[in-house]
């Protein structure tokens, strides 16, 4: 999840909970879950302290909410550090569709995203779009970015194979973050919208209120997500 901070300011919950051992939790997703109907989402922090970044967890996930539900999973990843053998680890357990977010454009990443990388994360979605899975990617509008950059970023995401995709407003969540910079007005969010589907993507989820997990089960059974 987008979490911009200064890069002295680490976000509070890493301050107040330090990660907990990775091997004790796969099955808590899928304890809650009902049958089939519902979509669980897999979101996960990036953990670059262990040598898969947490794949084989994610992939362990996953197999817990099958063994519990049988349900359709998405699922929301780091960048792995570009590893394709981490990728190959999760994608290895099927999941119906592969998410990771940009977040924001290239010329913000330094604020926005310190220590990820654009093209390092836009050849991850590349790989995973080389793969039986459904490939998904979002941003948060509202960081300072132009229109221009915004549509650059869309042709790149279309041109790595990437065929879902969600366009929301940034909200500050807590004094730690970067400030809004500007509230996207809901007729923009519609022309990226039309500009999305015109570039070749299939799924497409933009507005205000849109978040990664937005209408997920839509995009899996290949509805409008935003249903115009």
């Amino acid at each position: 999840m987008l979490r911009p901070r200064h890069r002295h300011l680490p976000h509070p919950r890493q301050r107040l909970h330090p990660p907990l051992p990775l091997l004790r939790r796969p099955q808590r997703p899928a304890r809650p879950r009902r049958p089939r109907r519902t979509r669980p989402g897999s979101p996960g922090c990036r953990r670059d302290d262990l040598p898969d970044g947490g794949a084989a967890h994610f992939a362990a996930v996953i197999a817990a909410i099958r063994a519990a539900c049988g349900a359709s999973v998405e699922v929301l990843t780091p960048d792995f550090a570009g590893r394709e053998d981490s990728l190959d680890t999760l994608l290895a357990a099927f999941p119906e569709v592969f998410n990771h977010n940009l977040e924001t454009i290239p010329r913000l990443y330094p604020s926005v995203r310190p220590g990820a990388d654009y093209r390092r994360s836009l050849a991850l979605l590349a790989a995973a779009a080389r793969r039986p899975v459904l490939v998904k990617s979002g941003l948060m509008l509202g960081l300072g970015e132009q229109q221009d950059e915004i549509h650059a970023v869309l042709a790149d995401l279309a041109a790595a194979g990437v065929r879902a995709l969600t366009l929301g407003q940034y909200l500050r969540p807590s004094p730690d973050h970067l400030p809004v910079s500007e509230y996207i007005h809901p007729d923009t969010f519609r022309r990226y919208e039309e500009a999305a589907y015109a570039l070749g993507f299939s799924h497409v989820a933009a507005g205000p209120l849109v978040r990664s997990s937005y209408h997920a089960a839509a995009f899996v059974d290949g509805q409008n997500p935003t249903g115009s």
